[in-house]
């Protein structure tokens, strides 16, 4: 719960910077600011931080700056890359939680709402309100992705759980049921009477016993055999 707030924060922060850039003398410079913050993105992914939450910020917040700064630069909602927004909804949901996707949309429909001009047409306003339609669909495909991931580690946990009770098999068959059978074996061999005989019934009851407690270890793993 504190990331996700963290995370809305920073999107709604770095959202907000990307409405003032334009209004600055940086704005001049907005392709060297867009090499250069490529330039870290690829020197934090490689070696400042490793690849987990902290990478998949790093890259929310400048795919976000470099985007919607781009579109402000370049005509606001009249721009011809104001369809990037819908590509940046979907990339957030899954680099970040679903949540995020429908905080950045409405933070993006508030910033332009409130630095439209005063004579703007409600045609050209269209393309704001879509962002509306399509946050919830990014949230929903942003479930559907944490939904998978999850699923593929159950999947990956259940594999190494199967693997580890076929190691525990072989090493119960080739050590405990191999020194029983060998001591069958060497009681038929050298049978001269009742003393042997108890000694193969003794030792069929251990192995039917070790199999028994074998089998319950496998169906609850907290017993020990």
């Amino acid at each position: 719960m504190v990331s996700d707030l963290f995370h809305a924060f920073l999107m709604i922060c770095t959202i907000g910077l990307t409405f003032l850039f334009p209004k600055t003398w940086l704005a001049e410079y907005d392709v060297q600011i867009s090499a250069i913050l490529f330039i870290f993105l690829y020197i934090g992914k490689r070696i400042l931080t490793p690849k987990g939450q902290t990478g998949r910020v790093l890259e929310s917040v400048i795919f976000t700056f470099i985007i919607v700064s781009i579109i402000n630069t370049t005509g606001g909602v009249t721009s011809p890359f104001f369809f990037l927004l819908y590509f940046l909804l979907f990339a957030l949901s899954l680099l970040l939680e679903p949540v995020i996707s429908i905080i950045s949309t409405i933070s993006l429909i508030v910033f332009f709402l409130l630095t439209l001009q005063s004579d703007t047409s409600l045609e050209s306003m269209l393309p704001v309100f879509s962002l509306a339609f399509l946050a919830p669909f990014a949230q929903f495909m942003g479930q559907q992705y944490i939904t998978g991931l999850k699923e593929k580690q159950r999947s990956a946990l259940l594999n190494d759980k199967l693997i580890s009770q076929q190691e525990q098999t072989y090493l119960f068959m080739s050590l405990i049921m191999k020194n029983h059978i060998a001591n069958i074996k060497d009681a038929v061999e050298n049978y001269t009477g009742d003393h042997e005989l108890d000694k193969i019934k003794k030792t069929a009851r251990r192995m039917e016993s070790l199999l028994m407690k074998y089998e319950n270890n496998m169906d609850d793993p907290s017993k020990k055999m």
